[in-house]
């Protein structure tokens, strides 16, 4: 039997045609679509007129008194094009802006050539790494509404400089937003000699070191992390200065999930959290599309128990099914990548160790004291 997906990505609408998470209406019947990210549903939408005479919407095919009203993301007429939906609670208090979108503190210069574009590519990225955040309930709140959440930046280069420097600082991500230029971010990628780069993976990594602060430094995790990852008390400065000058060690792919993971102990801690949310959306997909790597006819050596046996967890076994799916699908999928002539789906080879560092980003996510 196949997994339920954590977050679910294929959906159907009213008219039982298949329809997709970014869609924002039936192409079969021109219903409206929504999506409810408290519930993790992609639903069809119909009028839900108020007593005030203001409006709204309620998920078609459901009885009106069970129905709950919602609004749509104002961003839905703008380059954004949200599909998501505002819940009653939130509109009542007057936002109008949904949950995804209020991270968002600074939109690129709409000024510059192609920024909408741009944007667009960004808000879509976002949105399915908040989705995914959100399914795995992790805390996510806006930083213009709690000071310990997070806020992105998108940030443009003025045409005379200085350049947009992408990062992370005290829950503020700042992404250069001509990153969603295709032709620019491949040609970084092909001057980093990097095998992947995309607008999400850059999120998602970004991620990584916002929940460090809020998730591992405060917590008891610190000292495991430590254990496994290196201390992050070196000078972080140094240590990039020293990866950028010299490349990364000969032997890094028996240590890490990437050459940038050996760079410092945090960038390793980012790069392996953005490789869990890889895994575990893209196993979240296939789950919901009737496909797991279990099912894949192709023989993997396995991880064993023996790969985990000395991190003290009880439900190890749940986290070995996941990277063993994980190792079985991806050898499928970049089989298919070129059979199409392109890059592998997958350019990776995870080693023991960098297992090891997957399991306690996993064991983390799910440890709901350190909330």
């Amino acid at each position: 039997m196949i997994p339920s997906p954590t977050t679910p990505r294929a959906f159907s609408c009213a008219c039982g045609r298949p329809v997709f998470f970014r869609n924002s209406q039936c192409l079969a019947c021109g219903r409206p679509l929504g999506y409810d990210a408290a519930r993790g549903l992609l639903i069809a939408l119909e009028p839900a007129p108020g007593r005030s005479g203001k409006g709204g919407w309620r998920q078609a095919g459901v009885p009106p008194r069970r129905a709950r009203r919602y609004v749509r993301c104002a961003n839905l007429d703008t380059a954004a094009a949200c599909n998501w939906l505002l819940e009653p609670d939130e509109a009542q208090a007057g936002k109008t802006l949904c949950r995804c979108c209020r991270l968002t503190r600074t939109v690129p210069d709409l000024t510059q050539p192609n920024a909408d574009v741009w944007w667009n590519r960004i808000e879509q990225a976002k949105r399915r790494l908040v989705s995914s955040l959100i399914g795995l309930e992790l805390p996510v709140r806006p930083k213009t509404e709690d000071e310990r959440g997070i806020a992105f930046d998108l940030l443009l280069a003025p045409p005379e400089g200085p350049g947009v420097i992408t990062g992370h600082a005290d829950g503020v991500i700042t992404l250069d937003a001509s990153e969603a230029d295709d032709a620019r971010r491949e040609e970084r990628r092909g001057s980093l000699g990097e095998p992947y780069r995309t607008l999400l993976g850059h999120l998602r990594h970004e991620t990584g070191h916002y929940y460090w602060q809020l998730l591992v430094e405060p917590s008891h995790w610190i000292e495991s992390c430590r254990v496994l990852f290196g201390d992050e008390r070196q000078d972080y400065g140094e240590a990039l200065q020293r990866h950028y000058a010299s490349g990364p060690p000969a032997d890094w792919g028996l240590h890490f999930v990437s050459a940038y993971a050996s760079a410092h102990p945090w960038e390793d801690w980012a790069e392996t959290w953005a490789h869990y949310l890889h895994l575990a959306d893209t196993l979240d997909t296939a789950r919901s599309f009737g496909l797991d790597g279990e099912r894949v006819e192709l023989s993997y050596e396995r991880f064993g128990a023996d790969t985990v046996a000395d991190a003290g967890d009880a439900d190890a076994a749940g986290f070995l099914q996941l990277i063993n799916s994980w190792m079985e699908l991806t050898g499928v999928l970049n089989e298919l990548s070129r059979s199409m002539g392109v890059a592998d789906f997958y350019p990776f080879v995870l080693s023991r160790p960098a297992v090891r560092k997957l399991h306690l980003v996993h064991r983390i996510i799910h440890d709901k004291t350190s909330r």
